[in-house]
């Protein structure tokens, strides 16, 4: 069951409009983290049920990130968020293990579904 979220997003609004998201359908954001180093080191220490993952962000992308969290646990849930014109690092990141993805500005319904894709 998923339950535990991490957020990854270098704009803070991204991050918090994710979390209103999220936390009005009933998940706990147990973390935020701005670029992808964080992400790895946090989702490391809190062992989240789920990431929410930007792609293009500072220090290191999304998809780096992701190849790191899979590489020190397998079983990692990461749905990568992208902007519209990002199809190919999309693609790169469901082959690095994303298990979906979510389009920005983000759509409360579209999010809902992705995260019912995990969870069921």
């Amino acid at each position: 069951m998923v339950k535990n979220i991490l957020v990854v997003d270098d704009a803070a609004f991204m991050r918090m409009k994710l979390k209103d998201i999220l936390e009005k359908n009933g998940y706990t954001v147990v973390g935020e983290a701005a670029n992808g180093l964080e992400a790895v080191t946090m989702y490391q220490e809190l062992k989240p049920d789920l990431v929410t993952m930007d792609i293009t962000m500072p220090e290191m992308d999304g998809i780096d990130a992701l190849k790191q969290i899979k590489a020190a646990d397998a079983a990692a849930k990461v749905i990568m968020c992208s902007a519209m014109g990002q199809q190919g690092m999309v693609m790169d990141a469901i082959k690095a293990g994303a298990i979906d993805f979510i389009v920005k500005p983000f759509d409360t319904a579209r999010v809902v579904k992705s995260l019912s894709k995990v969870t069921n």
